[in-house]
């Protein structure tokens, strides 16, 4: 069997471990799913119909505006659950066994990024699921809706990676569940439930250049046919950037001597 055959294997039975935590421990995974969908309901039915007059509609266009915020912090919720996963496996000796052991050491944190954005896409699919109920209506077509799931996956895997590194380098389990918070915030910081025109300035200048503004803009343009602009490419380049962060750290902390 070839290297490039191992390291699948091996890849697909680390991830199949990953995705059995998923199933055997659905606690954390009702949790991550709760977290959207209960600040959802919130802004839509405590606040929407303020905001929905604020952004020149009703509640039910407020619906439409904040979904594409809710499902990008679904995104960040798995990948916190993932920082915590990796932590877990850090701290109770596993890492420690795999390293032993003739497997393609990549592997292990690969797992972690399947298992995080399969974890991802059924997220997003019980959120869009709920917004379906209470009122969200989208125009997107059959290519649309592909790309809206491009747009996740890409930043599910970009997240991911960042999460697993978070998690590695977490001293402990709790602490691996804070290093990730600030990124359930950010769409609260950027487009997510409001227009950031409608911030002080120092503010909208921070919203307009952070991270998850324009990929919220992008998901917002393929579900209803708004412009996209530049959102596009700069989703796709702050997603590589976030990949590429995530990846080389993770494989540095994971790497590096196991006594810290």
């Amino acid at each position: 069997m070839s290297t490039l055959r191992y390291a699948a294997a091996d890849t697909l039975s680390l991830a199949r471990r990953k995705l059995l935590h998923i199933l055997r421990y659905p606690g954390m995974t009702l949790i991550l799913v709760g977290m959207p969908i209960i600040f959802m309901l919130l802004f839509v039915y405590v606040f929407g119909g303020t905001l929905g007059a604020g952004i020149g509609g009703s509640r039910a266009d407020y619906i439409n505006y904040v979904v594409p915020g809710i499902l990008v912090m679904g995104v960040a919720a798995s990948a916190n659950g993932v920082a915590v996963s990796a932590a877990m496996d850090m701290t109770e000796g596993i890492i420690a066994r795999f390293r032993t052991m003739a497997i393609f050491r990549p592997s292990v944190l690969a797992s972690h990024v399947i298992g995080g954005v399969v974890q991802t896409l059924l997220i997003t699919a019980v959120v869009i699921g709920v917004a379906l109920l209470i009122g969200f209506r989208s125009s997107a077509g059959p290519l649309q809706w592909l790309g809206v799931v491009g747009v996740i996956v890409m930043i599910g895997f970009a997240l991911t990676w960042l999460c697993v590194a978070l998690g590695l380098v977490a001293k402990t389990v709790e602490s691996a569940s804070n290093l990730p918070m600030p990124l359930t915030l950010l769409p609260f910081l950027g487009s997510g439930f409001v227009p950031t025109d409608s911030m002080p300035f120092a503010l909208k200048v921070f919203a307009d250049y952070q991270p998850f503004t324009p990929i919220m803009e992008t998901l917002r343009g393929l579900l209803f046919g708004t412009p996209i602009g530049l959102n596009g490419m700069l989703a796709v380049a702050w997603c590589l950037l976030i990949s590429i962060v995530g990846f080389v750290w993770s494989r540095h902390l994971y790497r590096r001597d196991p006594t810290r």
